[in-house]
């Protein structure tokens, strides 16, 4: 895409192309231009709609732009509708002149020269267009849509500076001094420069010579133009290919009005430009590249994104009759991921996920998120990935990625540098293209800390600010994030304290909502079940029958899932915020007795952001069964997947087994003497590699362990990252 940020006045030698065969001049053509501007004129005066004339009003409250409904302009004139949607570049310029003869026969009238009352002079008004037509892929767009409207969805990953682009370019002879106005074409296009001056000479008078002109650039007229790059939609790419993306041109009142990330909407003219002259396309002549010369933008938010909005009533019947069943909430559950057997928490965890609680902004301007995350960890082969594809193909607005893959600017936003202006702009990552959606996160313990550090901002504010390259900027990236990691051995080891299984730091996991441990039993009645599962599961792969309905079921999830999201913003009752409160003191309560009675720490912190969790736990639950108030049985729920995830994770580990013995908390005491020794006060080294050095002094590797915790609960050693031990005080 060289070249997509290019500024200067565009010039080209080629001719316009006029349709029907009639040059501008003909009587023909002037007549059915000046009916068809007529008719404009009456859509916008006369259009009425529950005894209001939208239009009219619109144009005197904001006299600068209209926007227009093409189904209204083809409910009133039907004729015009095509017409406007075959040739919008012939007919955009008649509606605009017409709104602006329009406005200025509506203004009150002043009194001119000549002692007499006439209408004000308007300025000029941009129509905007919308529709309510479905948009079509970027993919499909080709040579029969070149100077037609178009309706195409995408995500904006990169804006340039604003630029003056010249309409009427003023061009001065050098010979005689004759002065001449020619117009530009819109959009990317250029200005058609005569060759010759039609002066003619006098006797005597030396000719004009070929190509006299010289461009007056302070007399000419300029309107504001920005470009924008729109990549398509994650969920609309086909697998294993590249998104593609199209450069879009906005004028005067479109510009500045998107940001990178946003998703969008776009009705415009479908045009080509001549590119300039890059290393492929030297010589090149017939060779146009496309662009969108926008007529339209709608702010694809949060609610309408991921696929047609409009709810049919029988939908809307069906959603309200459902949500009514006394056994919605199972039913839903049963819709999650249906080829995984077990884990019912874990799935009530990822549909509460799916639907999100409640978004809050307070008036103080703070917002409180109401996305929900969700950390899986555990066992290889426990189902942890498949949960991830689920939710990719449900959730409306999906991103996977993977954890060594993925650097902190891959996942928030990169500033990029265009190889023909030099200019840097900004590239959206996967939390700012997945706003309003899902981020799912696998091998997320494989990821660098210095990465993960990254996607703590976009986890709890669901803002990413950036301050690179001297663009300094806030994204949006309202998204969940689910993510699945291993413990740092590989497999879950029950011999370990939960601080050892857990190898993330503390900051990242109170950002975590739920915090699954899921482990892989050896049970011989339970294998024998899941056995019999998966063998069935292969065996009906390839019936094609159950493949519809499950496509049928899943497409039924995501559009209640939608409606759900859309229609429904629940909060809690006031009997379920005391029965709330009480339980999240009790829980606080009992972690500090646990790290009393056993010296430790536990390994996930019970703060203020998980009674937030909860909160948002209940809020979800709620809004499955389309209730806009979170009942005390909501919040009972919400406190036992809790329990069964976040405080079972916490009191996870050795220490559940073991109490101390004399004899253990004397070999405690020479350890931690031993481990004084080994390093010096403000030294540090690797844990791994202290435990082994001991281990050869013939100490007991869980005492040793032991006795870090301890000194870590007295606040003598500290953990730096990759659990690096720092000794603090003797």
């Amino acid at each position: 895409m060289s070249g997509w940020d290019e500024g200067g006045v565009y010039y080209s030698d080629q001719a316009h192309s006029w349709h029907d065969g009639n040059r501008p001049g003909d009587p023909d053509s002037t007549a059915s231009n000046h009916t068809i501007q007529q008719k404009f004129k009456e859509f916008i005066r006369n259009f009425s709609k529950n005894g209001l004339f939208p239009y009219r009003q619109n144009l005197l409250d904001n006299p600068k732009f209209l926007l227009v409904r093409l189904e209204d302009l083809d409910e009133f004139a039907p004729e015009l509708s095509p017409k406007l949607e075959s040739s919008p570049s012939d007919f955009l310029p008649l509606f605009e002149s017409a709104a602006a003869q329009v406005l200025g026969s509506l203004k009150t009238k002043v009194t001119g020269d000549n002692g007499e009352l006439e209408d004000q002079v308007a300025g000029d008004v941009q129509i905007l267009l919308t529709s309510e037509k479905d948009p079509v892929s970027m993919r499909s767009l080709g040579a029969q849509n070149i100077s037609k409207l178009v309706k195409i969805a995408g995500i904006t990953i990169a804006a340039s500076r604003t630029k003056a682009k010249a309409t009427y370019v003023t061009l001065v002879c050098k010979n005689c001094k004759k002065g001449k106005e020619i117009p530009c074409r819109p959009g990317l296009g250029g200005a058609v420069v005569p060759r010759s001056c039609d002066h003619i000479p006098q006797t005597g008078e030396e000719p004009c010579p070929i190509d006299p002109w010289i461009v007056v650039p302070d007399k000419s007229k300029y309107v504001d133009q920005q470009t924008l790059k729109l990549q398509e939609n994650p969920e609309d790419v086909p697998t294993g290919e590249l998104p593609r993306n199209l450069l879009l041109s906005v004028d005067r009142h479109l510009v500045q009005t998107v940001v990178p990330g946003s998703r969008l909407t776009v009705t415009g003219i479908f045009s080509i430009f001549q590119a300039s002259n890059s290393g492929s396309n030297k010589g090149a002549v017939a060779v146009r590249q496309p662009y969108i010369r926008v007529v339209g933008i709608e702010d694809t938010n949060e609610a309408k994104s991921g696929g047609p909005s409009a709810f049919t009533p029988e939908e809307i019947e069906e959603f309200k009759k459902f949500a009514a069943e006394p056994d919605a909430y199972k039913n839903i559950c049963s819709k999650i991921a249906p080829s995984i057997f077990g884990h019912d928490d874990v799935k009530k965890a990822v549909a509460c996920l799916l639907f999100g609680g409640s978004r809050k902004n307070l008036p103080d301007g703070v917002k409180l998120r109401g996305d929900i995350n969700v950390l899986l960890l555990g066992d290889p082969s426990t189902a942890k990935s498949q949960f991830l594809k689920f939710v990719e193909k449900t959730a409306p607005i999906a991103v996977y990625t993977s954890g060594k893959g993925s650097s902190a600017a891959g996942l928030t936003a990169s500033v990029i540098r265009d190889t023909s202006t030099r200019e840097f702009y900004l590239e959206g990552g996967a939390m700012v293209l997945a706003d309003g959606g899902v981020v799912c996160i696998d091998e997320f313990d494989k990821m660098r800390p210095e990465d993960r550090v990254a996607i703590h901002e976009a986890m709890e504010q669901q803002t990413i600010s950036i301050a690179k390259a001297g663009i300094t900027t806030v994204l949006n990236s309202r998204a969940s994030v689910l993510a699945a990691a291993n413990p740092p051995s590989g497999r879950y080891d029950d011999l370990k304290t939960a601080q050892d299984n857990i190898d993330l730091q503390t900051t990242i996991l109170s950002r975590f909502d739920l915090i699954f441990i899921v482990k892989d039993i050896r049970m011989y009645s339970q294998d024998k079940i899941i056995a019999s599962h998966v063998i069935k599961v292969h065996a009906s792969a390839g019936a094609t029958t159950s493949e519809n309905r499950v496509s049928k079921e899943e497409n039924w999830l995501k559009r209640y899932l939608h409606y759900c999201r859309t229609e429904c913003h629940p909060r809690l009752s006031e009997s379920a915020a005391t029965l709330l409160q009480n339980n999240y003191v009790k829980i606080r309560q009992d972690m500090r007795q646990q790290a009393n009675e056993t010296g430790e720490a536990a390994a996930i912190p019970i703060t203020v952001r998980q009674l937030e969790a909860i909160v948002r736990l209940s809020e979800a639950l709620a809004k499955m069964k389309l209730s806009h108030i979170a009942t005390e049985e909501h919040v009972q729920e919400a406190v036992r997947l809790f329990t069964v995830s976040t405080m079972d994770a916490a009191r996870s580990g050795i220490h559940q087994q073991i109490s101390l013995t004399p004899e253990m908390a004397n070999e405690i005491k020479q350890a931690e003497t031993q481990i004084k020794r080994r390093i010096g006060i403000g030294n540090h080294i690797s844990e791994r590699r202290l435990i082994d050095d001991l281990s050869r002094m013939g100490m007991n590797e869980s005492i040793v362990r032991r006795a870090l915790v301890i000194m870590h609960q007295r606040d003598e050693v500290e953990y730096k990252r990759e659990r690096r031990v720092i000794c603090r005080k003797a």
